[in-house]
């Protein structure tokens, strides 16, 4: 059964993956069905360059085709010979054939003047009947019920190129004066389209490619410094906690010390005082038992021999150290408790910093702006390290580049901007647009798509010598504000912000401000009308 299976592969067509119908042989080798090779060349009769679909062997005139008598043979004696079980039944997703009653087979092919789809032996009447030749053979659709008119149950094999709508022959009627053709012309003419599109869409997967490689290696970026700061801090916070340990234990071990030698000087002074107080109790008892002697005599004797506490009467003074006793250390840990909260809470500024209020803040997110040259329109040209753009009264001399723009005075920058960024622009001149673009803005031609601000990847300020205008899809707003040679843009790209500010000194006044969404890296522009007109981006501290 695997040999079998492998024969078949063998002499399949690779254009409709069934066994070859009236086979034929091309120059280059490659056998196909006749209708499939006829059907594929075709489709390149605009081109009058005819190539095989498999090995892409390009020939031209467009070859004679005869047919493989051996190849033809051989499959003929494959269908005689194969058992009903090699047979295809229809599945689930399959396109079952139309004729078929019972178990229905897979269809090989559909044919659009039928609207119907074959399996091989209900579809040989088309390769053998000449009214049924003329038929155009499809790969097996679900979708063959599209061809057909709902108002007239006919094939709609006709085209109104003036209302753009597929017609059957009866429609005609309704599209008088209409420009009318066949549905086979219309394509022919569309095919002839698809290069230059090709073009430029492989030229915008190129950009987009670049730039989701640009945001993956960001993001890789992102991960790998917030993984080097986690572990930094972490080794940080456990210094610290290590230091901090050692502190406490040596703090700890400076009270003890200093309790130590305190209850040492209270208890010598206990001691002593324990003494005393034994000893002026012996004294008050002799005092007690002197009392008691009724002679004379005894008396004065026995009072000369009394203990030296009954002489001295007047109390001893003993002093006592400050109640606060370890206030002072107490004071210098809340101290350094203190330090470090105030020494700790940059960090969370840091972590999560509020939007820029004064021209110091922003020049902390300073990005500095190059021109790219491959993207210069001839009528502008580049200096000062390509910071500087002018308008010129006669064209530059610029080599051919799909980034160029080719009919409006713009230019766009090197670098791609993502995160919190801020640059300024000095200008002079009339009619300056300072602008953000996405990398897809159109370059080619004189449509208004070109323009900054003129569609919905730029957004652009109109700076005059009185006034400003911001500009976003072709939608212009009027902007209020002081009036002056520089302008600050400060861009956060996560957050949706673009903001334009006058800068004068270290004052920035606001004059527009967008929240959106913004999907891809963006890139600064300039636009300039009137020669003369310079747009610099300096570079900030």
């Amino acid at each position: 059964m695997a040999q079998k299976a492998l024969d078949q592969e063998a002499f399949s067509c690779s254009v409709c993956l069934d066994l070859l119908k009236d086979p034929v042989t091309i120059p280059c080798g490659h056998s196909y069905c006749r209708n499939c090779v006829q059907q594929h060349w075709d489709q390149e009769d605009e081109k009058q360059l005819y190539s095989c679909p498999e090995c892409r062997l390009s020939f031209s005139p467009r070859p004679a085709l005869g047919k493989n008598i051996m190849l033809a043979a051989v499959v003929e004696q494959m269908k005689k010979t194969a058992p009903l079980a090699a047979l295809c039944y229809a599945g689930p997703e399959d396109v079952s054939c139309d004729v078929c009653t019972g178990r229905k087979l897979r269809a090989v092919q559909s044919c659009l003047q039928c609207v119907a789809s074959y399996c091989e032996r209900h579809l040989q009447p088309h390769d053998e009947a000449a009214a049924l030749k003329k038929h155009q053979l499809v790969a097996p659709s679900h979708r063959l019920q599209e061809n057909i008119c709902s108002q007239h149950d006919k094939v709609m094999d006709l085209f109104c190129h003036s209302d753009q709508q597929l017609l059957c022959s009866l429609c005609v009627d309704q599209h008088k004066g209409h420009v009318i053709m066949t549905s086979a012309s219309e394509r022919a003419q569309r095919q002839a389209a698809p290069p230059v599109t090709r073009a430029l869409l492989l030229q915008s997967l190129q950009h987009k490619e670049t730039d989701l490689k640009r945001l993956q290696q960001e993001a890789q970026d992102i991960r790998s410094s917030a993984q080097t700061a986690v572990q930094r801090s972490n080794d940080s916070f456990r210094d610290m906690a290590l230091l901090l340990d050692k502190r406490r234990s040596e703090v700890e071990q400076q009270i003890r010390s200093q309790e130590d030698t305190q209850l040492s000087r209270v208890q010598e002074l206990q001691d002593q005082l324990q003494q005393d107080v034994r000893g002026l109790k012996r004294s008050l008892s002799e005092l007690d038992t002197l009392d008691l002697t009724q002679d004379h005599n005894q008396f004065i004797q026995r009072y000369a021999s009394l203990s030296p506490h009954t002489q001295s009467t007047e109390p001893a003074t003993i002093h006592t150290g400050d109640r606060g006793y370890f206030e002072e250390v107490t004071r210098a840990v809340s101290k350094l408790r203190d330090t470090l909260q105030l020494t700790l809470s940059p960090v969370q500024v840091l972590l999560s910093p509020a939007e820029p209020s004064s021209r110091e803040d922003f020049l902390y997110y300073s990005t500095e702006i190059t021109l790219d040259p491959n993207t210069v329109n001839a009528w502008l040209s580049l200096s000062d390290g390509n910071r500087r753009v002018t308008s010129m009264s006669k064209p530059q001399s610029y080599s051919d580049h799909p980034d160029r723009f080719s009919n409006r005075c713009q230019v766009l920058s090197r670098e791609s901007l993502t995160g919190r960024c801020y640059w300024e622009v000095e200008w002079s001149g009339r009619w300056v647009f300072i602008a953000v673009s996405y990398r897809e803005i159109q370059r080619k031609g004189r449509s208004d798509e070109c323009k900054f601000g003129n569609n919905d990847k730029s957004w652009a300020l109109d700076t005059d010598k009185a006034t400003y205008l911001f500009w976003f899809n072709k939608v212009q707003s009027q902007v209020s504000g002081p009036v002056g040679s520089r302008i600050g843009v400060y861009l956060d790209h996560s957050a949706g912000v673009l903001a334009f500010y006058s800068v004068s000194e270290s004052t920035m006044s606001l004059l527009h401000r967008v929240q959106t969404r913004f999907s891809r890296p963006l890139y600064t522009g300039v636009r300039i009308y009137n020669p003369g007109g310079i747009a610099h981006f300096p570079k900030l501290k």
